[in-house]
């Protein structure tokens, strides 16, 4: 069983359902409102857990009712959570989804606790790091925790995989030099490169100019369309599955922890983990919502 940590966001997601995006000034009635649970690096790491990983979470919440609601649920998955920790001022996160008829989405966050996780409390994680296969971090927590949890996870020979969500123009050269695969999706890969991503020779552009920033590994994930992989001096595309949208929160999380499950320390099995994941994204993508809406493992058959 492959060993996870993700070091990430907790927040809990407040979905408005609209017709379409309001314009400037505007005011617009709601068809529905709803509550779940969400956070990139909660995703990913429910995503990591319902695929069959053992897998530990490093994440901070705040002293409120959304934590314990979150609580609750990462203990009903059989998440490891020794070190989510509680900040004493800071609130839990929150998210506000706007999601319209067309089942994209817009989301505003309150980051309140997780931008209070320090390098301390990433030390106090270490033995848990060090024992893992692969450690997963994207951008709603403080970079230098990300940093510092990557220096462990290089020095033990774990895998790094970084989701550069939501998008920076800037992320620092240690940071890139330090990860084995950084997995954007179109809108990402031009924050960092410049480059805007339209077709495969675009997504080529891209991951050349990523690599000469110092990663080793590239995965762009475009959506509906696919994903597009540049690994181990080889690159090619794995289509999506097609089916009916209704939400795409929470796809791209469902993506990397379902990879992150599949995927040999060498990563030879690269394409057979994109579509793996890519076939649980799929699934996700099906159902209003974050949390709620990724697979189980005994769901997800290629």
């Amino acid at each position: 069983m492959k060993k996870i940590v993700v070091l990430g966001s907790i927040n809990v997601d407040i979905i408005l359902n609209i017709a379409r995006l309001p314009l400037p000034g505007e005011t617009m009635a709601m068809h529905d409102r709803s509550m779940a649970g969400g956070g990139k690096g909660a995703n990913q790491a429910i995503a990591a857990v319902r695929a069959g990983a053992e897998t530990s979470f490093i994440a901070k919440i705040g002293q409120d009712r959304s934590a314990d609601f979150m609580l609750d649920t990462f203990k009903f998955d059989g998440l490891n959570i020794d070190h989510v920790t509680k900040d004493e001022k800071a609130g839990t996160g929150q998210a506000y989804i706007l999601l319209d008829d067309n089942g994209q989405n817009s989301i505003l966050i309150y980051g309140g606790a997780n931008q209070t996780i320090t390098t301390e409390d990433i030390r106090n994680a270490k033995d848990t790091i060090a024992d893992a296969d692969c450690l997963i971090t994207e951008f709603e927590t403080p970079l230098e925790a990300s940093i510092e949890a990557f220096k462990i996870a290089k020095e033990n020979k774990v895998l790094t995989i970084l989701n550069p969500a939501p998008a920076k123009t800037y992320i620092p050269d240690e940071l890139l030099k330090l990860t084995d695969i950084i997995v954007p999706n179109e809108t990402e890969a031009e924050a960092i490169t410049g480059i805007k991503v339209t077709d495969q020779p675009s997504m080529v552009e891209a991951a050349t100019k990523m690599h000469t920033m110092g990663v080793k590994n590239v995965i762009i994930t475009v959506g509906a369309n696919g994903a597009f992989y540049s690994v181990n001096e080889k690159n090619g595309f794995v289509n999506a599955y097609k089916v009916n949208t209704i939400d795409t929160t929470a796809a791209g999380d469902t993506f990397i922890g379902y990879l992150a499950s599949k995927l040999n320390q060498d990563l030879s099995n690269i394409e057979e983990a994109m579509k793996f994941a890519s076939k649980a994204s799929s699934i996700t993508v099906q159902t209003q919502g974050a949390q709620n809406s990724i697979p189980h493992l005994r769901d997800v058959e290629i």
